[in-house]
């Protein structure tokens, strides 16, 4: 545009006056020069004054080799000491509520600090954040908008310092992260860019996000999660508060057993006394030689539970419940276990109260800050990942004075905990297949649950596939069914050495009874090869093609979840909701061990499901799980399903089990 102009002024001179033409000429290359900077930074978005929204930055300041050296060969596998900011600003006109970023680390990081700010997964440090991590700020975690606070920078924006290890990236080169972002919802952020030792990004709101706050409220919407906590403050004075923790499970496949909970206090806080759960440790040590002892000079901490930064919350036994000092608090005392809803909504959550003293700079009403890095796990019970405490509106619990309304918290956060989709961790249960129309059973899989070196003199084989088995050996523990499967398989060539077992704790036997016209049969079997009962116990089984034909159970309680179409829940009637321990056999001296065992038929229709094939595939389940744990599943299956039973013979063989079930059934009332 300014060529164009400059252009027309010296036609337009030519024709009245050379002299002037020339003078013009000689400034025209000083007037570009002016105008192209304007030029560029009126199209350029890469600073700070040019975003509208959140800008972020990451910088790297310096770096050198740490030991241990390696040669020139092997310099991927140097390592580094980095150093590095990264910045948040609110350049937005409404505050950034819970601010959380997405840095994508590349170099084999291990983070080692970060100021101002925790690992949004409940990491602590150091931790390896080398396939990317989400900061969020503590104990800061809002940004205010510059209308808020008249552009003071310091309400606006967070600085966070990181100092941690990279592998393998030398000077002059720099190890910046692949990509940089806002993980909070409602924005859209544009690739970011990398120059130098710098990478940026600049994040505006979504116009078409929903947000379920409304203009009267500064908290942030409740979240959906596998697992949430709650940290709700009842009540507070200056040096100390009283909060109600409530872990929910939502999950209707998951379960915990004997649940352990942890945080990280970040404010030199500690636990003075607790109601429906205690720490695994009662330690003040920390308290009587730090800091709080010589400021609460007065108290007796022998009185005090926990000084520990990061202490661990077991739940108390049955019995505690109604105990008037250390129980008494609704959902509490149920030795760890936490249910799925879907099987019992009263005892899928778990509670207990905390006494939580402060230290300054806290000393004042209205100072709480929930701790961090919660972390929780159980015997039975997935991985969990969970994020950070976000403040969210306040819970409501029931009038104490049994009163028509409600009394609500000082203040709650709430702290969201999803499933750990890791393939690491190894099953706890496994699968065999058998059907009617094969003598032998389709067996676990070789080490399903992991095998171990501790006996050296059982050698096995951990690569070799596990050999059929007859019906009877499902009975009787792996170390007895040597002899078995080696007469059932007399007719091959046997591996030398022999596959090593499965090593689960808990067995289970698909078998698909029959097959006819109008339906078909299956009988589930679950064994118990460990050393304690299992109560409450439940199984789900996918089934892909065949779930709309499900009719019942006959000894156990089937139900199709309601969230799934292709899922059985099956737990045990009202007094047979436990499995059995392994007992000794009957003679010891040459009986073997015998398991606890539950078995039911389950039958199914083909009237809503036509062009099923059972017996080659469609009735074998593609999952199996127990007690929330999903359970290794065989890789073939049995073979001949051309194979069908007569409808009479079918209903024979179903009512001849229904009379066998109904026996064991009565057995198993008359030992209660």
């Amino acid at each position: 545009m300014v060529i164009s102009v400059c252009l027309y002024c010296c036609v337009s001179l030519k024709q009245r006056n050379h002299t002037t033409m020339a003078t013009l000429l000689i400034f025209l290359p000083l007037i570009l020069l002016i105008s192209l900077p304007v030029s560029i930074s009126q199209t350029s978005s890469n600073n700070a004054g040019d975003c509208n929204g959140i800008f972020i930055t990451y910088v790297y300041t310096s770096g050198f080799p740490i030991p241990p050296n390696v040669s020139t060969s092997n310099s991927n596998n140097q390592a580094y000491n980095f150093r590095s900011n990264l910045t948040i600003l609110n350049n937005s006109p409404d505050e950034l509520k819970s601010w959380r970023v997405f840095v994508g680390f590349q170099h084999r990081e291990l983070l080692v600090s970060a100021s101002h700010a925790v690992l949004a997964d409940g990491t602590t440090l150091p931790g390896d954040v080398g396939n990317g991590t989400v900061f969020a700020g503590f104990p800061t975690t809002d940004l205010k908008s510059a209308i808020q606070t008249a552009g003071d920078v310091n309400q606006m924006q967070a600085r966070i310092e990181l100092v941690g290890t990279q592998y393998g990236v030398a000077s002059p080169a720099v190890p910046l992260p692949s990509s940089i972002s806002l993980a909070n919802d409602g924005f859209l952020c544009s690739p970011s860019t990398s120059q130098g030792d710098r990478t940026q990004v600049c994040c505006l709101k979504d116009s078409n996000a929903k947000s379920n706050i409304t203009i009267h409220e500064e908290i942030q919407p409740r979240q959906e999660g596998d697992l949430t906590i709650m940290f709700d403050v009842t009540s507070s004075s200056e040096s100390n508060y009283w909060a109600q923790v409530t872990i929910s499970n939502n999950d209707n496949t998951s379960r915990l057993d004997n649940w352990k909970l942890s945080w990280e206090w970040m404010r030199d806080e500690f636990i003075y006394s607790m109601r429906g759960a205690y720490p695994t440790v009662v330690d003040t040590g920390d308290c009587i030689f730090g800091k709080q002892g010589g400021y609460y000079k007065g108290m007796d901490f022998s009185k005090a539970l926990n000084c520990k930064k990061k202490p661990t919350i077991i739940d108390l036994p049955l019995e505690k419940t109604n105990d008037t000092t250390l129980g008494m608090v609704p959902f509490c005392c149920r030795n760890g276990t936490i249910l799925p809803p879907f099987m019992d909504a009263s005892k899928s959550k778990s509670a207990f109260v905390m006494q939580v003293y402060k230290m300054s700079p806290d000393l004042n009403i209205s100072a709480i800050h929930p701790p961090q890095n919660w972390k929780i796990n159980g015997t039975y019970s997935p991985g969990y990942v969970c994020g950070p405490p976000v403040r969210v509106s306040s819970s409501l619990f029931p009038n104490p004075a049994g009163l028509s309304s409600d009394t609500a918290a000082v203040a709650s956060w709430q702290v969201i905990c999803n499933i750990s989709s890791s393939t690491l961790k190894k099953p706890k249960c496994c699968v065999s297949f058998s059907a009617f129309f094969n003598d032998s059973v389709v067996p676990c899989n070789t080490c399903a649950c992991g095998c171990s070196n501790a006996n050296p003199s059982n050698v096995c084989s951990a690569s070799e596939p596990a050999l059929l088995l007859p019906p009877e050996a499902l009975l009787v523990p792996f170390d007895n069914r040597t002899e078995m499967a080696k007469d059932f398989n007399k007719r091959r060539d046997l591996p030398n050495p022999l596959p090593c077992g499965d090593n689960c704790g808990v067995s289970i036997n698909w078998h698909l009874f029959s097959d006819f016209r109008g339906g078909w049969t299956a009988r589930i079997t679950l064994f118990n090869w460990g050393d304690t009962n299992i109560v409450d116990w439940f199984a789900a089984v996918q089934l892909d093609k065949a779930i709309q034909g499900f009719e019942k159970g006959y000894s156990f309680n089937g139900t199709i979840m309601p969230d799934t179409n292709n899922t059985i829940f099956m737990q045990g009637f009202s007094g047979l909701n436990y499995l059995l321990a392994e007992r000794r056999g009957d003679n010891p001296r040459k009986d073997p061990p015998v398991p606890g065992t539950q078995q039911s038929v389950i039958s199914f229709t083909k009237k809503t499901t036509p062009g099923i094939d059972v017996g080659a595939g469609d009735g074998f389940p593609s999952k199996v799980y127990f007690n929330g744990e999903e359970c290794s599943l065989p890789v073939i299956l049995p073979s001949g399903s051309n194979r069908q039973v007569p409808l009479a013979s079918s209903a024979f063989s179903l009512l001849l089990t229904m009379l066998v079930l109904m026996v064991l059934q009565l057995s198993l009332w008359l030992e209660i």
